[in-house]
């Protein structure tokens, strides 16, 4: 049976944030964000909240969390986020997934044609850092490094062929996300994995805004900016396959587990087709900007 889909707080008051539940405990408007940090060499988690972090008592990583539908309080005073040593929100997903050419505008730059079903490659998990963290390679693997700004959605429960749910039902939340991508290994390969896997080619962050707090993901501006010039603007609404069908399109080939990562596509301005090119260099600050889930910035370095 195939699924269906057509294309083109007070610091003392105790919180139950489990994945379903996190609308009614939230202050009107105000979005529920979830960041994933290290703390005495430990993952841990914190609500974002008047620009701090307020840690959690959950013991466990943001997949358990997913997972577990937890109640949880504050545990100790808010952090200001300069304080913060960000992690990646999800650090061990089962999956990355990425889209190929899913804006047309990046379509007609690359000089690709319109694809008639989802274009699919995967990256990998070594691939994911957190915000403020450094994307790193070797210009003897590669010296055509280029930016990718892209909407994550992290998927929240199971879902697979025959489950008869909604794609939606399956979100868990939204990050910015980076597809850092080795252009010279990607062309040359002709399949896309080794280019775009390198170790810290794919920074996530800052943190996962949750699902009920995006009203309508493709209605977003999305940006990229290199040492603070726009490289990158436009809007998730010019997406070819949206969220709901491509999750119903890729639950129907294989499992979603909670999660996992889908990175949907990436708008015109990547570095390899302006002219002249734009690559990554030593020493360059890049950042990801998406429009009600925040800023992720990561520093570049050539090891």
């Amino acid at each position: 049976m195939f699924l269906r889909f057509a294309f083109p707080f007070s610091l003392t008051r105790k919180h139950k944030f489990g994945y379903g539940e996190l609308k009614r405990h939230r202050k009107e408007n105000s979005p529920m964000k979830i960041a994933q940090y290290y703390r005495n060499g430990r993952l841990r988690l914190g609500e974002i909240k008047d620009e701090v972090l307020i840690p959690m008592d959950f013991p466990g990583t943001m997949m358990d969390f997913i997972k577990s539908r937890a109640t949880w309080k504050a545990e100790g005073p808010p952090q200001p986020l300069e304080s913060i040593q960000f992690a990646p929100p999800v650090s061990s997903p089962s999956k990355i997934i990425a889209m190929g050419l899913n804006y047309l505008d990046h379509i007609q730059e690359s000089k690709g044609e319109i694809p008639k079903i989802p274009l699919l490659f995967s990256k990998f998990p070594n691939t994911l850092i957190g915000h403020r963290e450094t994307i790193t390679w070797q210009t003897e693997v590669t010296n055509k490094v280029d930016f990718e700004a892209e909407l994550a959605v992290i998927i929240g429960k199971t879902i697979s062929q025959g489950e008869k749910t909604e794609g939606m039902e399956a979100v868990f939340g939204y990050a910015c996300a980076n597809d850092v991508s080795a252009r010279d290994l990607q062309f040359a390969d002709g399949q896309w994995v080794r280019g775009k896997s390198l170790d810290t080619f794919c920074p996530l962050g800052p943190w996962i805004v949750t699902r009920d707090q995006i009203r309508d993901p493709h209605a977003l501006r999305i940006r990229c900016l290199l040492n603070g010039q726009v490289m990158q603007d436009s809007n998730t609404g010019n997406m070819i396959f949206r969220t709901p069908d491509l999750l119903t399109f890729l639950a129907n080939h294989f499992t979603l587990l909670p999660g996992d990562l889908i990175l949907t596509g990436t708008p015109s301005g990547v570095g390899a087709f302006r002219n002249p090119s734009i690559y990554l260099k030593d020493g360059d600050q890049v950042a990801v900007e998406i429009e009600n889930i925040g800023r992720l910035e990561n520093a570049c370095r050539v090891q």
